[in-house]
């Protein structure tokens, strides 16, 4: 198993760089949790075997360590006595603390759910008035994660400082318990979270829940931008996701925090390969935290591979923590092309093309539109290019093929329906010092 993209794009922190004070999540977060595949269905062995075939899988070499329950792990009634929360004891026999500690006990961390709400949205009870009675019971489970919804809410949003100073109980409470809990705040982007989350949370959700499809249109998730929804909704498309995320990179970072696209659909079967390439590789891109939604304990092959992509996952957690921002869109039938760019580390740039539509195309590549806001001498420099989506040539367990070197455009880029193409571009004078390219 290759791993050298994580030599490539070294992830490093900046001394004394942290976000929201608890020193977590400086990239951003990797990980799986329940939901998009279990649902409600989950338990005791649900988490433990899951847990187990991300070790047995080689997963947390890449980066992926928390194991999350999502919803639906509460008993039916808080403890009579204390208030606190406590699990379903058909379906965690042996409690919370257990199921954590045999997480821990192979590397990886734990996480919990919870909603900012009278109930959580599977209808179990939330934790809205019971902020510190519940992380205090958290951190007593030794949880490292805590993924914080927003149903039932009471009526407490539409002001942002109302929904903030909701969210803002929770991670007061997290703080006060003196254990490091990464603290995912998911309030489907309401009252603009990329405002004033940066204070409260580790990361924060702009968009209402992902659905495994493309590009298909559902009036249950009616927006098309993040900015001013008024209605997140449910059932988002991967290109409905991405769409909305084009404004916000500015909002995202290392000390600031990682607007969170929602979780992976890769490998849950309601998309072709090509399409669940786009999907990880924009999450990757644009800075999200990559957190798996299938069942870990039956990948295929095609799964394995799309989210063991060293190259694309080096990406995501690059030191410099910048989101690749849109170029350029332009309307074709059936679809978009788009060009998306960011800065990485190392003085290498990511290059995102999109095809999202379902037709080939054929767009001539730019460097001038690539580094829009450079001068004229890095317009027209010359650049080695690597395909993060192809083997390397001269090692085949290796991604990033060296497609060569150009200057100016690299014209009649062919693209596929519904796929994109991943470039690392890598100033050729920095390149012709290095033996190799994976050395970037």
């Amino acid at each position: 198993m290759a791993l050298s993209w994580f030599a490539v794009l070294a992830i490093t922190t900046p001394l004394g760089v942290v976000a929201y004070r608890n020193g977590l999540a400086l990239t951003p977060q990797m990980g799986w949790n329940t939901w998009n595949y279990f649902g409600c269905n989950v338990s005791e062995s649900t988490i433990l075997s899951a847990a187990q075939a991300i070790v047995d899988n080689g997963l947390d070499k890449y980066g992926y360590e928390y194991v999350i329950v999502d919803d639906c792990w509460h008993d039916s009634t808080r403890d009579p006595d204390t208030g606190a929360p406590r699990p379903d004891p058909t379906r965690f026999p042996n409690g919370i603390k257990a199921v954590a500690d045999e997480v821990h006990s192979l590397g990886l961390k734990f996480g919990i759910y919870s909603d900012a709400g009278e109930y959580t949205c599977g209808g179990r009870y939330g934790s809205l008035g019971y902020e510190e009675i519940d992380a205090k019971t958290y951190a007593s489970w030794d949880v490292d994660y805590l993924k914080y919804d927003n149903c039932f809410n009471d009526g407490q949003s539409g002001i942002p400082l109302v929904s903030f100073n909701r969210y803002a109980n929770m991670s007061r409470a997290l703080n006060a318990t003196g254990r490091p809990i990464l603290y995912s705040m998911c309030n489907w982007g309401q009252d603009g979270p990329w405002d004033w989350a940066p204070t409260i949370a580790n990361s924060w959700r702009i968009s209402g829940d992902i659905f495994d499809t493309f590009d298909r249109a559902d009036d249950r998730c009616p927006c098309t931008s993040a900015i001013g929804c008024l209605l997140s909704g449910w059932h988002c498309s991967v290109m409905n996701v991405i769409n909305k995320m084009s404004s916000l990179g500015q909002k995202a970072g290392p000390g600031i925090g990682w607007n969170d696209a929602d979780m992976l659909e890769v490998g849950n079967g309601g998309m072709t390969k090509s399409q669940y390439i786009v999907h990880f590789s924009f999450w990757a891109i644009l800075k999200s935290p990559l957190i798996l939604g299938n069942d870990v304990t039956q990948m295929t092959n095609e799964t394995l591979e799309i989210i063991t992509n060293d190259a694309i996952i080096a990406i995501n957690q690059d030191a410099s923590g910048s989101p690749a921002s849109r170029i350029w869109v332009v309307n074709v039938t059936g679809g978009e092309l788009q060009l998306w760019a960011g800065s990485l580390s190392t003085g290498a740039t990511v290059i995102g093309l999109l095809n999202s539509s379902p037709t080939d195309q054929t767009i001539d590549l730019k460097m001038a539109d690539v580094f829009i806001d450079s001068s004229a001498q890095v317009k027209t420099a010359k650049y080695r290019l690597y395909d993060l989506w192809q083997r390397s040539s001269s090692n085949d367990t290796v991604w990033g093929k060296d497609i060569g070197v150009v200057s100016g455009e690299v014209p009649g880029v062919s693209l596929a329906p519904q796929s994109c193409l991943i470039y690392l571009a890598v100033p050729e004078a920095t390149a012709s010092s290095r033996k190799r390219y994976d050395e970037f």
